[in-house]
């Protein structure tokens, strides 16, 4: 593995546990790994630097210490509400994120760790292959904070597990645990807390010991499903960011910041 390949990615660690397998570490657990503005560009771009590295055959993302990555940083956020310029520089990272993981031919597989919500969930079920604690909780919680489900959930979601799961959640955003996600098809296993990483990495190895070009192809082919849906999730990221310039997203975010619930008002449609 080349260190100047990935010397960019300060927010992201890097390690290789076996011959042909990258793991990635989202590396800010003192925030439980939320995505703020470092990491969150840095998510967007990786996928691409992995596509280009022949070294690579398989990959495991994961979350450094209890969480896999809570959400978007509350700091962060508050810069983009109501922020024109800054919604648009996010509208560009999160839909490279998607559309990054869908081009990347190289077979990647999520150990999720712990709590996944936002854009970190996004990349936890973005992954071809996911693995989850039993005990974890996960939650798209676009609606929670007063704005449209953007990111992926419209692009994969109903792939998973159906339209009337995936507008349950969506609209909603009630947590669900590992082993709910795996029953209704969210992930692809729910295993206990102490199996997750080594049934990743399992899984990472026998990828990686396959042939690379039937694998990245079959890939490649499978996402084919993906890119069908890429209309979709361009609309919901747009109707996302629409979103954030509105009032909602500014009540939202202050119920998150006070730890309270939201009073979103009505208003004229």
């Amino acid at each position: 593995m080349s260190d100047d390949l990935y010397a960019p990615y300060t927010r992201l660690r890097f390690e290789r546990p076996n011959d042909g397998v990258l793991l990635i570490t989202l590396d800010d657990p003192d925030k439980l790994n939320a995505t703020g503005a470092e990491m969150h560009l840095q998510l967007s771009r990786v996928f691409r630097t992995i596509d280009d590295d022949p070294s690579v055959r398989a990959v495991v993302v994961t979350g450094a210490g209890r969480a896999f990555s809570a959400g978007g940083d509350l700091d962060w956020i508050a810069q983009q509400v109501g922020d024109y310029a800054q919604t648009m520089r996010v509208m560009r990272e999160a839909g490279d994120i998607v559309r990054t993981m869908i081009d990347c031919d190289t077979p990647i597989v999520s150990a999720i760790n712990g709590v996944a919500v936002g854009a970190g969930l996004a990349v936890a079920l973005m992954a071809d292959v996911s693995v989850i604690d039993e005990e974890a909780r996960l939650t798209d919680g676009h609606i929670r904070l007063g704005v449209a489900g953007g990111d992926h959930a419209v692009a994969i979601w109903p792939l998973l597990c159906g339209m009337a799961k995936a507008k349950y959640y969506l609209l909603t955003a009630d947590f669900l645990d590992g082993r709910e996600a795996e029953r209704i098809g969210l992930v692809s296993r729910a295993v206990p807390a102490d199996e997750v990483m080594p049934t990743a990495l399992d899984v990472a190895r026998k990828l990686a010991a396959g042939p690379v070009d039937a694998t990245r192809l079959t890939k490649r082919a499978l996402n084919h499903w993906l890119r069908q849906a890429l209309p979709n999730f361009e609309a919901s990221l747009a109707y996302e960011m629409l979103n954030f310039l509105g009032p909602d997203a500014a009540e939202g975010l202050a119920a998150l910041q006070e730890k309270r619930p939201p009073r979103f008002e009505p208003h004229e449609r």
